[in-house]
């Protein structure tokens, strides 16, 4: 997610709930926080872009995770993704960048594509929150290391304002989900609306389809909530820059409360009329 008030499914470029080396983030961040970008959006391409079978995807994420390993072993790569791995070793060199939070990334997109190859969703919200742990969460936990800030409250609070995010991302292009093959509505929380996991096809004609998208947005914002004090331990310019984040992301959720909760029918967007309403929302906080 960035700061360009384009909440979507791929943030810049196409990554999710990214914030990239803008003016805001401090000059000496920037080639690390851009490292960290690097390999995500690479990885989430190998996971999501063109068209390679499952197979191949999921050897070239295997190859791109063993190139990840020699990064961190001080070993020389495959050479596939120079783009990746040379600025990834400096960023790993001068910020002793912890090797987890990246290697979890890795396997929230191997799972992508194992879900996706099999037409496969979550069983229940627990399932879909470790995803999101693997999915989203890394990034706010290594922007937290840049800034040296390590105390468990603080990562709590990432955590949350992350898992959100992507969860809005989620509710937001529920619609385009379901066309792509792609399933992030709980089987449990769809049983209990009365809406079949085995027919998503169903889903969007539903009469409790709107009433399942505003449970899941109130749960969303909750979230949002929780997380959202850790703006006041970011400093400077990156505090203010998460503060828009939040804000974007709470603004969507506004967007799809206005309409009907029924995000099936259209995917809601923000645009340059809402920044009013996020800076000043942002000031409040």
């Amino acid at each position: 997610m960035n700061t360009s008030l384009r909440l979507s499914p791929r943030g810049v470029d196409h990554y999710e709930n990214f914030p990239v080396a803008s003016w805001l983030c401090p000059a000496r961040l920037r080639p690390a926080v851009a490292a960290i970008y690097g390999f995500a959006r690479t990885a989430d391409d190998i996971a999501d872009e063109g068209t390679d079978s499952a197979s191949q995807r999921m050897a070239d994420l295997s190859t791109f995770g063993a190139d990840l390993d020699a990064c961190y072993a001080g070993r020389p790569d495959s050479g596939r993704w120079p783009c990746v791995f040379i600025p990834l070793r400096g960023a790993v060199r001068d910020f002793s960048l912890p090797q987890r939070p990246l290697a979890d990334l890795l396997s929230a997109f191997e799972q992508d594509v194992a879900k996706s190859a099999a037409g496969a969703g979550y069983a229940n919200r627990a399932e879909l929150l470790d995803y999101c742990g693997r999915s989203a969460n890394p990034v706010g936990r290594l922007l937290l290391h840049l800034y040296g800030i390590s105390d468990s409250a603080a990562l709590e609070r990432s955590d949350a304002v992350c898992t959100a995010l992507q969860l809005v991302n989620f509710w937001q292009d529920v619609g385009l989900d379901v066309v792509r093959g792609r399933y992030y509505l709980p089987a449990e929380d769809l049983q209990r609306h009365g809406l079949d996991p085995a027919r998503p096809s169903t889903w969007a004609v539903h009469r409790e389809a709107p009433k399942l998208i505003a449970e899941f947005a109130h749960w969303t914002r909750s979230l949002m909530d929780s997380g959202a004090p850790i703006v006041h331990q970011v400093p400077g310019r990156a505090g203010w820059e998460l503060r828009l984040v939040v804000q974007g992301g709470l603004r969507t959720l506004d967007r799809i409360e206005e309409m009907g909760f029924n995000t099936f029918a259209a995917r809601p967007a923000l645009g340059l009329a809402d920044f009013p309403a996020m800076l000043w929302r942002s000031l409040r906080m």
